[in-house]
This record gives C-alpha cells, structure tokens and sequence, in this order.
C-alpha cells in the first residue's frame, strides 16, 4: 500500500498503522502482571483489554484524521486513519459491540466495575488532549496521560483478582508505567516535527532541551536491576522483563538517527514485548 506523498508502507509498519502494537503490548504486561500476582486470567480477560486499547487508540488516530488537512499529515498510521475513516467506523462500532458483549457476560460484578472505572479517564483524555485543551500550556503532557492509562489497563484484572495489597504486582505495574513513559518520551522526541505540523504539544517540545529524555530508559534500567537484586521468584521474572525492554528502548534511542524514525517508532514498541518472549520460553505461565 502507499501512504502519503507516495511512501509506500512497509510490512513491518502494519502493527503500528493499524493500531495493533499498543494491544500487543499491554497483553504481555498483563501477563506478567497476573503471574507476578499469583492469579489466572482467562480470555475474557485478555480479549477486553486488548479490544479496549485497540478502541481507544483507534478513536484517537479518527480524530487527529478527521481534524487535519490532508497536507499536515505526516505519518502512515494517521494518514491510513484519514483515508479509511468511514470503512473503519463500522469496523470499530463492532469491535466496541463486541467488547462490551464480552465484558457484560463473561466478567464477573467486581471486574466489570473495575474495568469501567477506567473508561472516564480515557474518555476524559480524548476530549482534552485531542480538542478541548489540545494546546493549552497547562495540559498534563500526553506521554504522562497514556503512560498511566496503559498501566491501569494491563493491571485492572490482576488488580481485581488479587486484591490492592499485592506489593509485587505494583511493583510491577510500576516497572511498565516506567517503561511505558520512556517509550511515549523517546518518540516524542523523534516525533517532534509530527507533532509540530499536526498543532499537537509534547514533552520533547514543551521542555525545550530535552537531552533528559534520552537517559530515561537508562535510569529506568539501572532502578529495575537494583530491584531486581532483592526479588526472587516470578517478580525475578518481571524485573529481568523490564531491564531488558529499558536498556532494548536506550539501544534504539542511540541509533535512532541510523535507522530513522519511521523504523525507531516500530523497534521502540518492540522493545516493550519482552513479557511474550518470557511467556513463549515458558518462564511466564
């Protein structure tokens, strides 16, 4: 297929054009979580979360199409949700009919009313970041915004299973918060130019000097090792998980300029799905 100004869209840019990487990603991490918190999640579980981020990505990448001129769209994913809007709206009314059939007959009281506890805060942050308060100076930065949401949704069921007093499980949760900011910082920075034409504000350009961000996921490296000193066990497990996606993040940031930014915003992605490889050598249950 061929995205905008002719450039034509590589293989390995669909999970990112169609919003499938963040869906991918959090999956793993509510894995790792449920294993970490001793608890077993069925495919309820599974198919609300990622079918939740999946919509709420989406309905993000509709807006920002949906309010830009063509000519101010710099990037394949919103460029794909620009030109495909009306074939995908009845494609996403589905996937939300579905989303919530799942939640409302296979989830239990106590679970669908923690699931829904996050749904005014997505709800809330797509109505300020994207129209009401797009530019205002004061807005809390969207990296910290999604960095939050998407630890909230990959712990939402471990959470309700294992009850609030689980230590392991929010250190965890921590870990890929951690991770998750770094991730949304780095591109940020690689993005600046992207977010410039489409009038959106970031962290890389309303702190200016931004050389702080780059050593995000070294920090986030070294506080993860430290950690994982003391842990034992499945946590062991989760630690090693988010040394190696951080220092994974801090390789990709230092060749950025090498490999460009279209091919960093993929591999930065990549590199917050060490949970599944965990889960595919049978380290995580």
């Amino acid at each position: 297929m061929v995205g905008r100004n002719g450039t034509r869209i590589s293989w390995w840019q669909w999970p990112t054009v169609l919003s499938l990487d963040a869906p991918i990603v959090v999956i793993g991490w509510q894995v790792l979580l449920a294993s970490v918190a001793r608890v077993r999640l069925g495919w309820p579980h599974v198919f609300v979360l990622a079918v939740s981020i999946w919509l709420s990505y989406s309905a993000d990448r509709w807006i920002e199409g949906w309010r830009l001129a063509p000519d101010a769209i710099r990037t394949a994913r919103h460029a794909f949700y620009q030109r495909r809007r009306w074939m995908l709206l009845p494609l996403w009314i589905a996937a939300l009919a579905a989303d919530v059939s799942v939640a409302l007959t296979r989830l239990s009281r106590h679970e669908l009313i923690s699931g829904w506890l996050i749904v005014p805060p997505v709800l809330a942050y797509l109505l300020s970041h994207q129209l009401v308060h797009r530019n205002h100076p004061w807005r809390v930065p969207k990296e910290i915004c999604v960095a939050l949401l998407l630890g909230a949704g990959a712990a939402v069921f471990p959470i309700a299973a294992a009850g609030i007093e689980n230590g392991p499980l929010w250190l965890t949760l921590a870990l890929f918060v951690a991770l998750a900011f770094a991730n949304c910082a780095l591109i940020s920075v690689w993005e600046a130019e992207v977010d410039r034409s489409h009038g959106q504000t970031s962290l890389a350009l309303r702190s200016g000097g931004h050389g702080w961000i780059h050593r995000v996921p070294w920090v986030v490296a070294g506080l993860a090792a430290l950690l994982g000193v003391m842990a034992d066990g499945s946590l062991r497990i989760a630690v090693s998980c988010a040394v190696s996606s951080a220092i994974l993040l801090g390789i990709v940031d230092v060749l950025h300029l090498k490999l460009g930014w279209r091919v960093s915003r993929v591999l930065v992605d990549a590199a917050l799905i060490t949970p599944l490889i965990a889960m595919a050598f049978g380290y995580v249950p």
